[in-house]
């Protein structure tokens, strides 16, 4: 080599690393000054090779730019080394691994079950093995210290009142200026002799959570020393260690998951920094990515801000490389292993609560939602439908190409479809490690799928055809949550871009963008080491946030702003302890705001203007698509500084991609190509494609599709009619959405299971895109927030076609609804109509759940091709004594306004004015009232309305799309597929059980029967007979008939036991026996509000119990609610109550044949959250004084039934309560030798004037008006045994089973951002 040619020599402190040590491979980038960019991608595992891959990739790097050998095991010198920028995930595997310290939680008396009850609902709603995440601790340690909030937001005269002033030792001053009580005081020598006992037992790392610690940390904090003058090494308290926000659970759990992650994170910084010369890193710029996208010095890294380290280094990547400025972006990273998809429009989209690996976390983190595994993702043809996912291959065996035995995968489906080529590929599979993918075994496995396929399906499909149809599904899949992150922005998916990264992204670029409607694909030249390089372009970033109690006001600003300059101050010092320089250091400042009366919080950035007032309402607009009146009180839930840390990596990648955007068209390449081979695509099938390695092709640069384009660590697909634009440091793809001519002509179809797949997953959407649309328009919190509505579409008959799986008692009872409309009005309706009911009598349910009906028309305007339909609870309709679910109602007038069929809009007017004289009916009647929540009702009609109509033009454009008569054909297909499921299912009970009947009986607590005999024939067809069932009940428990039918939907599609389509077709093969005026099919005049409570719940536990599938389960969902009084302005009493709150209370599920019954977990027909102590306690004048497991009270058995709970509500005021519950009487039943679990006991404490109390049973349901001191004690009940127990007491243990915690390992996505919180809330609303 010439001299001049020779590279400059390297300075000192000039070489820069970035690095993403993740969970297959370590990418490592390098920047040289003078030089090229060095990248390295190795292996994260490879033990017979290095201990550590990060420090691997240093070597490597530095043996490279200095020419001198670095040994391996030989201290790495640092004299070369500026600085060191890393994201791992030694956080992220030591919490789904579930492999970190070993901790003591520390609790308020009475709470020490608080984290294994968590939120109450299960993980996964259709399981009856039901497995909850592992708890991260060893131990629990109760402590009687308590404090609770004195006033409570719900207190209409506070404001009247002279501000409440301090009181040594019993009214003290939290951090936010709210007052609080000290009902039992810190009792040190309690402390010291509990943590004592834990030294003892060899525990040194502590976790500390207290009630209200979040504005009074002082106790916290005290623990804290006491624990470390004893010796404790690691003390991590629910104040300091996150986001410090309201909420004990989430918090308690950060604070457990910061004891159990930091302790490795520590050992491995350490371990990392003693590979360096003179076993340090002196002189070394090392810092770590958060989660967050924010950099922290490595010695103040800890394990909570670290669990999302990797991935956001990849959403920095994209923000600071693929934005143009204008299209906001997806981001799109798809690995071996898992997907990421987050979202960039300008500036980085923060998440403050998520549930990562089962564990609630309350923590700054970027929103990246992991939705799909990715290459490694398995193919199966299952029930005529082709499905993708979610079970991986994994690394080990990998896809059937990696030589190890795997089973197919998306990137066997590649490979075999020519889109991946293995000439291009390292070869490192065989035993040897130097041999290429195996395409034969792709291929021969693709051809006995395709035979298996052809013959169950009477199909000729070609193994080609099969294997693309895998890729479309998989498309499909991973293009719903993505269009489900956007839209719950605020944003149509086809306004972005997508930048696409990750080793398997390019793959699926172009058809991905297809069918989001997206029109441009940025891929950089990085994307496939896009997380590392994203740590290159980082900022340090310091956060500091502090609570609020303040009602957004000029004069509270004041007070806020001082606080933010005390938050400035101290986010300036970390960062300058950080070694940035003053003039670097920016800072931004948000508010968290509210309306009050809801829980949609928001991160206000501060405004330009100061009106913070109108930069919440331009967002809550944006995002909810509405906004409140100018009186409503916006709450400060939190003051919130992010100081930053200015980077001097600054990327030109954004303004390069803009400038030659705009610059000249290109030219398209002729020649050049590398090779070319054959691949496969839907337009044209197999077909010459050109080959192209990206180093070869200059910028300016066309390669039109069909091609591929490839480098060292990527493969990207150019579909036909696309166009790739080659820049300087970018592929830009412009998408060509052209869509197939329909033929007018109706002709005979043959059923194609790719499209019945693709059918399948486009209804589903459908319907989740209703229910986005609803919960965005809506205002009140139980639609908004609890999510407590369902939205389906239906057949122009009114059979369902797809019900998102929102409410399990919403589940088929729709089409109830929707039949009875549709026949009643047959041939009269007309575009624009919309229709409202809720009454029994016309499929209804419960008075409450009101649905509203939108029938679709074909483009003639008189025939109707399909119906939307939406259900939502309201809380208000007006009933007895003010209460819409009132616990003694007998008459069905007393549950409020009954809607047979009414025309909410008719030529396109909207009718207020019938609907709100509808709603005030109830209040002629005794001791009723109308609605008093007419507002809400009509906001969220309104927003009803919209929802259906959403749905109603997404199935037009469906229809659009493929032809009406394609659309009805498959719509049949998809239900008549759930009918081949089901019967499959009862075929497989006939074997077992022959043609005898299947009987069960049941006695509710007030003794009526409910009873069933099941008889199933050869062909899979069930007669379910209720014959025998009592009479209707002088009680609300009478249930209409599409009760029984939901209830008969969710226990099939629990007894399957996999994913099925949740239609009219599960109810084909089946026949449902229910004899007039039985409590399961009464006459229009008896109460009903329970009946889709608890009814439902116990018609589970008896198929449940015919079939012998499984114990009883608590068999009721413990509907507790208490009520207070309060007046208006004029002093004069309110018709009703001024508030009120509801719950429904977990309890024990039942143990089947191979597993234990949960405690403390929802069950069946309900799955909702509970509301955490403090926000209760801060709206409420109620003290929580116990939450915790009712040992023992699950039935005894080789596998027990799980526990219930105990729930203990003081009264700091006059209330009151109101319950309805069941099996108070009769217990839950155990099978096969198994014991019953515990009833359920429902007591009201009376506090006497001398200081003692009387017990009293309330009985299975009541309203009781209590008094200050009064408590509200629940019991639920636990679950059924399954098989006798051992004489000597001890029960089955399999793999480490309690409590529905399994030794066996749950698949728990790795980045659980904005979407999978909704997701959660809405399985878990009912």
């Amino acid at each position: 080599m010439a001299v001049d040619t020779l590279p400059p020599p390297v300075q000192p402190k000039s070489v820069k690393f970035a690095i993403d040590r993740g969970g297959t491979f370590t990418d490592v980038f390098a920047a040289v000054p003078g030089r090229e960019d060095i990248v390295l991608k190795l292996l994260s595992v490879d033990p017979g090779s290095y201990d550590d891959a990060p420090a691997e990739g240093i070597r490597r790097v530095l043996e490279i730019v200095s020419g001198q050998p670095v040994p391996r095991g030989a201290p790495i010198p640092k004299d070369l080394i500026h600085s060191i920028r890393m994201g791992t995930t030694v956080a992220t595997n030591a919490l789904l691994e579930r492999k970190g310290t070993r901790h003591a939680f520390v609790v308020n008396q009475g709470f020490g079950d608080l984290l294994e009850i968590g939120y109450q609902s299960r993980p996964k709603l259709f399981d009856l093995d039901i497995r909850k995440p592992e708890l991260l601790y060893d131990k629990v340690v109760e402590v009687s210290e308590r404090i609770t909030v004195e006033e409570f937001d719900e207190d209409v005269t506070k404001d009247s009142r002279p501000p409440l002033q301090e009181i040594p030792g019993v009214l003290v001053k939290g951090i936010t200026g709210e007052i609080l009580r000290i009902i039992r005081p810190l009792d040190e020598t309690e402390v010291r002799g509990k943590l004592y006992q834990l030294r003892e037992d060899g525990i040194d790392t502590l976790a500390i959570c207290l009630a209200h610690s979040y504005i009074y940390p002082f106790h916290e904090q005290r623990i804290a020393e006491i624990a470390r003058e004893m010796g404790f090494t690691h003390v991590s308290t629910s104040s300091s260690v996150g986001a410090n926000m309201i909420k004990m659970i989430s918090r308690g759990s950060s604070a457990s998951a910061d004891a159990y992650l930091t302790p490795e994170i520590t050992r491995y910084v350490s371990g990392f920094a003693k590979v360096f010369a003179d076993g340090n890193l002196d002189g070394v710029s090392c810092e770590f990515m958060q989660s967050d996208g924010g950099l922290v010095s490595h010695k103040n890294f800890n394990g909570l801000r670290g669990i999302l380290s990797g991935p956001a280094g990849g959403v920095v990547g994209h923000a600071r490389t693929s934005y143009d400025g204008t299209s906001p972006i997806v981001g799109f990273d798809m690995g071996g292993t898992s997907t990421d998809v987050s979202r960039y429009g300008g500036a980085f989209d923060h998440v403050f609560e998520t549930t990562t690996a089962g564990v609630s976390i309350q923590s700054p983190q970027l929103d990246i939602n992991t939705v799909a595994a990715g290459g490694g993702s398995m193919l199966f043809f299952r029930d005529g439908l082709f499905v993708v996912g979610p079970d991986s291959a994994g690394a080990h065996p990998g896809p059937a190409s990696y030589r190890k035995g795997g089973p197919l995968t998306v990137t066997d489906a590649n490979l075999f479809l020519g889109r991946l080529i293995p000439e291009y590929f390292p070869k490192i599979f065989g035993p040897s490690e130097d041999l290429p993918l195996d395409t034969d075994i792709v291929v021969q496995k693709f051809e006995e799928l395709a035979a298996r396929i052809n013959a169950e399906t009477g199909r000729s499909m070609t193994p080609l055809e099969v294997a693309h149809g895998f890729i479309d599904v998989a498309n499909e899949s991973m293009g719903r949550p993505i269009r489900a992150l956007t839209e719950a922005r605020g944003y149509e998916a086809a306004q972005h871009n997508l930048a696409t990264f990750g080793g398997a992204g390019g793959q699926h670029a172009c058809e991905i963008g297809k069918k989001l409607g997206i029109k441009r694909i940025v891929i950089h030249k990085y994307s496939s080491i896009l997380s590392a390089y994203g740590m290159a372009l980082a900022e340090v970033v310091q956060e500091a946030q502090e609570p609020s109690s303040e009602i957004l006001s000029e004069e509270s600003l004041v007070r806020l702003m001082a606080r933010m300059q005390d938050l400035k101050a101290k986010a300036t010092q970390s960062l300058l302890a950080q070694g940035i320089a003053e003039e670097f250091i920016e800072h931004e400042q948000y508010l968290n705001l509210r309306y009050q009366g809801t829980d949609t919080n928001f991160m206000i950035l501060s405004p330009a203007d100061g009106d913070w007032r109108s930069s919440l309402e331009k967002e809550h607009l944006r995002e909810l698509s509405f906004v409140f009146p100018s009186d409503k009180k916006v709450h400060v839930d939190n003051v919130r500084v992010r100081g930053v840390g200015r980077s001097t990596e600054v990327s030109h990648d954004n303004s390069k991609l803009v400038k030659e955007l705009k610059s000249h068209a290109g030219l398209e390449v002729q020649g050049g190509e590398d090779k070319i081979t054959q691949a496969y695509f839907a337009a044209g099938g197999l077909q010459p494609t050109k080959v192209f390695r990206l180093n070869k092709l200059a910028p300016g640069s066309v390669v039109s599709g069909p091609a591929i384009i490839i480098d060292n660590t990527q493969t990207i697909v150019i579909v036909p009619g696309s166009q790739a634009r080659i820049l300087s440091s970018h592929v830009v793809i412009d998408v060509v959405d052209e869509k197939p001519q329909q033929s007018e002509e109706e002709h005979e179809l043959v059923v194609d299971p790719i499209k019945l797949s693709i059918f399948g997953h486009r209804f589903m959407s459908i319907a989740e895109q209703m229910g986005r649309t609803l919960q965005k328009t809506s205002i009140s919190i139980n639609i908004k927030e609890r999510l407590d509505f369902s939205c389906a579409i239906f057949s122009p008959d009114g059979d369902l076609v797809a019900n998102a799986p929102h409410v399990p008692v919403h589940l088929g009872s729709m089409s109830y609804a929707v039949k009875y409309q549709h026949i009643l009005h047959q041939g009269k309706l007309r575009p624009g109509d919309v229709l409202v009911s809720n009454s029994p009598t016309c499929g209804g349910t419960h008075l409450p759940d009101i649905t509203v009906i939108t029938p679709v028309f074909d483009t003639d305007g008189k025939t109707i091709c399909f119906y939307t339909a939406s259900r939502g609870h309201h809380l208000d309709i007006g009933g007895y004594r003010g209460n819409s679910m009132p616990p003694d109602s007998t008459e069905l007038w007393q549950e409020g306004a009954i809607i047979e069929s009414f025309f909410l809009v008719r030529d396109n007017h909207f009718d207020e004015e019938g609907i709100v004289k509808i709603l005030l009916e109830p209040g002629k009647y005794p001791e009723c009232s109308g609605s008093r929540r007419l507002n809400d009702n009509l906001s969220d009609l309104k927003a009803q309305i919209a929802a259906n109509t959403k749905g109603s033009n997404l199935i037009k454009a469906l229809m659009e799309e493929y032809s009406k008569h394609i659309v009805h054909f498959y719509m049949k297909k998809i239900q008549e597929n759930a009918e081949v499921s089901v019967r499959g299912y009862l075929k497989s009970a006939y074997k077992k059980y022959g043609s005898k009947p299947l009987k069960a009986k049941q006695f509710l607590d007030n003794g009526s029967m409910m009873t069933v005999s099941i008889t199933i024939d050869e062909s899979g067809f069930g007669t379910f007979d209720f014959t025998g069932t009592t009479c209707e009940m002088l009680s609300n428990m009478n249930a209409p008939p599409a009760i029984t039918y939901s209830a008969l939907i969710y226990t099939l599609r629990l007894l399957i036991g996999s994913d099925i389509p949740l239609n009219q077709g599960c109810l084909a093969p089946t026949k449902v026996i229910l004899p007039k005026n039985c409590f399961l099919n009464p006459s229009s005049g008896p109460a009903v509000c329970c009946g889709n409570t608890l009814t439902s719940q116990r018609l589970v536990d008896l198929l449940l119990d015919a079939f012998k599938a499984s114990a009883g389960s608590q068999g009721c969902m413990n509907c507790f609610g208490f009520f207070g009084n309060c007046k208006d302005d004029s002093g004069s009493p309110q018709t009703g109550f001024g508030f009120g709150y509801g719950e429904t209370i977990c309890g024990g599920s039942g143990a089947g044949p191979t597993w234990h019954g949960a405690s403390a977990v929802q069950v069946h027909m309900t799955n909702t959250r509970t509301t955490d102590i403090e926000i209760i306690e801060k709206r409420y004048p109620v003290l929580v004084n116990e939450f915790s497991i009712r040992k023992g009270s699950g039935g005894r058995g080789r596998f027990r039934g799980g526990d219930g709970i105990v729930r203990d509500w003081l009264c700091r005021y006059p209330l009151t309560y109101g319950l309805i519950t069941e099996r108070r009487v009769h217990r839950p039943y155990g099978l096969m030798g198994g014991e019953p679990g515990a009833c359920g006991a429902n007591y009201w404490v009376q506090r006497l004037p001398d200081g003692g109390e009387r017990w009293v049973n309330i009985g299975s349901r009541g309203q009781i008006n209590m008094k200050e001191g009064d408590r509200c004690v629940i019991h639920t009940p636990g679950g059924g045994g399954w098989g006798m127990p051992d004489d000597d007491g001890d029960d089955e243990e399999v793999g480490g089973v309690t409590n529905g915690v399994n030794g066996t390992k749950v698949a728990y996505p790795r980045a659980a951002g904005s979407l999978h919180a909704y997701s959660a809330a809405q399985e878990a609303s009912s």
